[in-house]
């Protein structure tokens, strides 16, 4: 436990470092929440929206997408470590690869509950205000750290995969894509076409559901649950594909 506190400490000493890297990457979610509530405010006058706040809509994509930049930078610092040969000097220490996977981890939970306690602070700030159901911000930090344990899995896998700058952009579109194809905007009822199948069968849909529940209507106890499941089920998967990444480093 000790290498992997010490591979997360120098993660987080990194953000007084190298506060180009962080900075951007945190002011992203608190931009989208402050310009989405603002641009897209008349969304609530469509009839049977589960809100009548805009940033109670806005406010929990926001939360998800930088709890997901906080997973992806350690995707970024993997791939810079890699290249300077750090993470080289660090494979060859006495200590298992869980342990060299469990201090990225550590450090993206960090950063993501600093990006969900600030923009939600923005958001509380711009109007945003529980339903009332108990959830509250409760139902933010679980959605949050979930990304960002998906979201460093997965960019750890394409680090150790691509060991280079590619696997940068592979995770940002990726990321952008994944979210934005949810009903981050708008509701599902008001979709059409191929968005509105795209939306309804994406996985981080659901995410998105469980950040929402407790903030807009409409949102049950089943919703939460399917969402916990989808989770925990990628993050496994990205675990596992950040794991297998790691073994790829040895060929």
């Amino acid at each position: 436990m000790s290498a992997a506190l010490g591979i997360a400490t120098r993660s987080l000493r990194n953000i007084r470092r190298l506060p180009s890297a962080f900075i951007p990457a945190l002011l992203m979610p608190v931009f989208q929440v402050v310009s989405f509530s603002g641009t897209y405010s008349g969304v609530t006058q469509m009839p049977g929206f589960p809100t009548d706040r805009s940033v109670n809509w806005y406010l929990p994509m926001a939360v998800t997408m930088g709890a997901s930049f906080a997973g992806l930078g350690t995707g970024f610092s993997m791939i810079r470590d890699l290249q300077t040969g750090f993470y080289d000097r660090l494979r060859m220490a006495p200590t298992s690869r869980r342990q060299l996977l469990l201090g990225p981890y550590i450090a993206a939970w960090v950063r993501a509950c600093i990006a969900v306690v600030l923009v939600t602070l923005v958001g509380f700030a711009l109007g945003a205000r529980p339903v009332g159901n108990g959830l509250g911000t409760f139902s933010l930090f679980i959605a949050g750290l979930g990304m960002a344990t998906i979201g460093t899995g997965w960019g750890l896998g394409l680090a150790y995969r691509f060991r280079d700058m590619r696997a940068a952009a592979i995770m940002q579109l990726t990321l952008f894509l994944g979210l934005f194809l949810t009903d981050a905007q708008t509701p599902i009822e008001v979709m059409d076409g191929w968005l509105e199948f795209v939306a309804r069968w994406n996985p981080l849909t659901r995410v998105l559901h469980v950040a929402r529940i407790g903030f807009v209507d409409g949102i049950g106890g089943a919703d939460l649950l399917i969402g916990i499941v989808v989770i925990v089920l990628a993050s496994v998967g990205a675990w596992a594909f950040a794991f297998t990444g790691l073994g790829r480093l040895d060929d």
